[in-house]
């Protein structure tokens, strides 16, 4: 039997967590219910056979660990390899969805990355420590959570002359700091960031949702380094929409949420331990996505 329950003072110090000082604008908080994977998800996922079993393994070729890069233009390229079973990057240019690869910027939003044999970079870099990050995603986003699909690298930029007045853009000049997808660039704390240590990887709601797509909004995340209690470890993700109180997560699985009115809308995800506390690493374990539901 695992011996994951709590102890009393473990669950009054969570408890305390959970209903602390909140500052909560009631009139901001919408209800929400969580509901199961969409039916239009179940058919996107049986079409695609074997690739839902796929183990995709990705690689940062580019930057290195530890390199210093003389500019603010940012090459990223990635190696993939694994039990793949026909998973593969590359988008459907008549359904502009497909397989493709999340790299984020310090603590921003992704930016899909789809043709692995195509040119990606980071425009407009200021200088100072960063990180990428990347792990492999389905057509509807959601993450392969399987051993070496995550990856991390550190690396720096000094006397790149990079424009503080204007964003830090990928390829295609997509805005890595879009404010209307949450993306609220905050001075880089990536020196602090300890690879090696617990690490929450915001992914998803991100962007605007319409349609279909609005009916069910799904929570999305990658954890390193951890293993949350419902899965025999030491540690759960609190979640709060709107700012409302918290939830808690406690396996490592997307999750649907349904019933949010037309508008914008928040979400907070934080990682702690066992009895409640705050786990940080770099200010990357508590982070804060904004995403719009339009009609």
């Amino acid at each position: 039997m695992r011996n994951n329950s709590f102890t009393i003072s473990s669950m009054v110090t969570l408890f305390a967590v959970m209903f602390s000082a909140m500052v909560i604008d009631v009139m901001a908080i919408q209800d929400f219910r969580i509901v199961s994977r969409p039916d239009r998800i179940d058919v996107m996922s049986k079409q695609r056979g074997q690739q839902e079993n796929a183990k995709p393994v990705l690689k940062i070729v580019e930057p290195a660990e530890g390199a210093v890069i003389n500019s603010s233009t940012v090459k990223v390229k990635l190696e993939i390899s694994g039990d793949l079973k026909g998973y593969m990057p590359m988008m459907d240019h008549s359904t502009k969805t497909g397989n493709h690869v999340h790299v984020i910027l310090d603590n921003q939003a992704y930016e899909a990355y789809y043709n692995l044999g195509r040119e990606f970079e980071l425009r407009n870099v200021s200088d100072g420590e960063h990180t990428i990050r990347v792990f492999p995603s389905r057509p509807w986003h959601e993450s392969y959570k399987n051993d070496g699909a995550f990856q991390i690298v550190r690396f720096t930029v000094r006397n790149g002359g990079s424009d503080a007045t204007k964003p830090t853009t990928a390829s295609g000049g997509v805005q890595m700091s879009d404010p209307a997808e949450g993306k609220d660039m905050k001075p880089s704390t990536a020196g602090d960031v300890d690879p090696k240590k617990p690490l929450l990887t915001f992914s998803r709601p991100k962007g605007d949702y319409r349609g279909v797509e609005a009916e069910a909004i799904m929570i999305d995340f990658w954890l390193a380094n951890a293993k949350l209690i419902g899965d025999g470890g030491e540690y759960m993700v609190f979640y709060s929409v709107n700012g409302g109180l918290p939830r808690v997560k406690e396996n490592w699985t997307p999750f649907w949420i349904s019933g949010l009115a037309p508008g914008k809308h928040s979400l907070e995800i934080w990682l702690v331990d066992r009895n409640g506390v705050e786990v940080e690493n770099g200010g990357y374990n508590r982070t804060r996505r904004d995403f719009t539901i339009s009609q």
